[in-house]
């Protein structure tokens, strides 16, 4: 009996997805609820589980296509079944044609290839077999499950090119090896995830009438209290201090003074919301995501930095769910993680505003008339022109330097 693996309901207003990769190749042993393909919507990637234990049969929908809600994937087989049907399989390769024996070994590989293999290749490491010649059952995978990587088949390419070859070939074939290694070029399609980054960052720059503003913040109070209460702060709430804490608590500062930053345009009307949900900007392996940290104007410090390091692990672990990153009233972005002194964020649509952070370094500033190093960081704040006036942002921004520069101000409200 075949069990079918159809698309899932992936979230509301989500009705098709890509195939990403298949988890597991056909004729293999599947377990109930074991994830069996990836499936990439334009917000995060979704695992598909087997609805019942078999044994993989037929796929109908390869790696790079679209498949809407409720589209057939797969079958799954009964185990029993799948293995009655595969032992004839030996019999009917064994009796080869004894005028093309001499083609046999040429063709098997092809075969192997072109067959249930190559169903599992992925299209960078496909093109790879094919560029280089290289037979992908004669390659031992170090990918996940032992599947076959692009560097897999570049080293087998390699030491192909090194081993000894007849006298005939050699002397063409290695210096085309070498023209071509140099300057190899590789064509990935765009992940859906990849597609609608680019299409709602450049939706944003044609729609919102954008500007930054920038100001400079100095961290020594907020670094001061952190080291001075991290082991503490860890020790009782399982979770470390960091600096997302501090700058969410402050932004809620500001947008409770400046209603017009929590707020967005729906068509001819602004929508100015009394609650803070903030998006909080992380990177996960097919691109940025931006979960969002709800009510953070009702969260503690522990609060906070638990939900920011949840959302951060599941984000590393492609977990995250559509529910995850609906919504949000404000972005923070914190470019400063990867080295960025400064930069103008683009706003997360249709939200009207967004909080650039960036690194750290000691700089020399002016304190009572004399020169001293301080631990500074240059803050941004990116608007939508059409809501916010050019006194509005300075003014929230201002809000958030002044928070951080004196943390009593997160305590009483100020």
């Amino acid at each position: 009996m075949s069990i079918e693996v159809k698309v899932p309901t992936l979230g509301e207003s989500v009705s098709e997805a890509t195939v990403g990769q298949w988890l597991k190749k056909p004729g293999e042993a599947v377990a109930l609820d074991e994830p069996i393909v990836s499936l990439e919507t334009d917000k995060v990637a979704v695992e598909v589980p087997a609805p019942a234990a078999g044994v993989l049969g037929a796929l109908v929908a390869n790696e790079g296509d679209t498949v809407n809600v409720g589209a057939l994937l797969a079958l799954i087989e009964d185990s029993v079944a799948a293995a009655g049907a595969q032992a004839p399989a030996p019999r009917t390769e064994a009796p080869v044609p004894p005028a093309s024996a001499s083609e046999a070994p040429a063709a098997a590989p092809a075969a192997a290839a072109s067959s249930g293999d190559a169903a599992a290749l992925s299209p960078a490491v496909r093109r790879a077999v094919l560029e280089y010649g290289i037979d992908p059952s004669t390659v031992k995978g170090t990918g996940k499950d032992g599947r076959l990587t692009k560097e897999d088949v570049m080293a087998a390419a390699a030491a192909k090119q090194a081993s000894p070859a007849p006298a005939v070939s050699a002397p063409v074939a290695a210096p085309a090896a070498a023209v071509t290694g140099g300057r190899n070029e590789e064509r990935v399609k765009m992940t859906r995830l990849r597609q609608t980054i680019a299409k709602r960052l450049k939706s944003a720059q044609e729609t919102a009438a954008l500007l930054t503003t920038f100001n400079d913040v100095d961290m020594s109070a907020v670094m001061e209290a952190r080291n001075k209460y991290k082991d503490v702060f860890e020790k009782k709430h399982g979770v470390k201090l960091g600096l997302m804490s501090f700058f969410a608590k402050a932004s809620v500062l500001a947008l409770k003074d400046i209603p017009a930053v929590n707020a967005q345009m729906q068509g001819d009307e602004i929508v100015y919301f009394d609650y803070v949900d903030i998006s909080v900007a992380v990177s996960a392996p097919n691109g940025l995501v931006v979960p969002v940290v709800r009510n953070v104007d009702k969260m503690s410090f522990a609060d906070i930095e638990k939900a920011i390091a949840n959302y951060g692990k599941a984000a590393r672990d492609g977990t995250l769910t559509m529910a995850d990153m609906a919504g949000g009233t404000f972005t923070i972005s914190n470019g400063g993680v990867f080295g960025g002194l400064m930069s103008t964020p683009i706003i997360n649509p249709p939200q009207s505003a967004v909080l650039g952070l960036h690194r750290i370094e000691d700089r020399p500033v002016v304190r009572n008339g004399e020169i001293v190093i301080r631990p500074m960081m240059y803050i941004a704040l990116s608007y939508d022109h059409r809501i916010i006036d050019g006194r509005e942002a300075v003014t929230a921004l201002k809000t958030i330097k002044e928070a951080i520069e004196d943390p009593t101000r997160l305590l009483i409200d100020l």
